[in-house]
């Protein structure tokens, strides 16, 4: 196999992994009754908690919407709020019950395998894979925020 058939193997699977991933988030969340946003700001929350002005601006919700969002999913065991422990008046939310059963019954598996098939790699090989990865969430960020620019340019001028 040819280093052309290799690349253009690898930008089909890069493809693929992105659609079998959007696929199964889908699954997850069609299982829990889960918008896409909900989902957005649960991920988010899996790194830690976040301020709700942290969720929306992830999610592009206005503050009236995120927090709507944030009351349906905590009335659902899905999130908490905690007072900030640096800032008393700021509001922290966090995963709760369900997203954290949630995660360990959908996410953590494949979390513990993906680990055991990393173990497989050189150290070598294992620079080169995150070199790629993060190059990769580059280039789509690139490409995201001019789209997101162009939305905005073209919003403007609609005004």
């Amino acid at each position: 196999m040819g280093r052309d058939d290799v690349v253009r193997d690898i930008s089909a699977m890069v493809m693929r992994w992105q659609d079998v991933t959007q696929a199964y988030d889908e699954a997850v969340r069609a299982r829990h009754q889960l918008s896409l946003t909900e989902g957005m700001c649960l991920s988010e929350l899996f790194h830690g908690p976040r301020t709700a002005g942290a969720l929306a601006a992830a999610s592009g919700l206005t503050p009236a919407a995120i927090t709507a969002l944030i009351d349906r999913l905590e009335a659902r065991g899905f999130v908490t709020r905690t007072r900030s422990a640096e800032d008393r008046r700021k509001v922290m939310v966090k995963m709760g019950p369900k997203a954290q059963e949630m995660t360990e019954q959908h996410y953590m598996p494949i979390g513990g395998e993906g680990l055991r098939a990393l173990e497989a790699y050189t150290d070598t090989e294992l620079k080169v894979i995150r070199r790629f990865l993060i190059e990769s969430v580059e280039l789509q960020e690139k490409h995201l925020a001019a789209l997101q620019a162009e939305e905005e340019a073209q919003a403007t001028a609609g005004r």
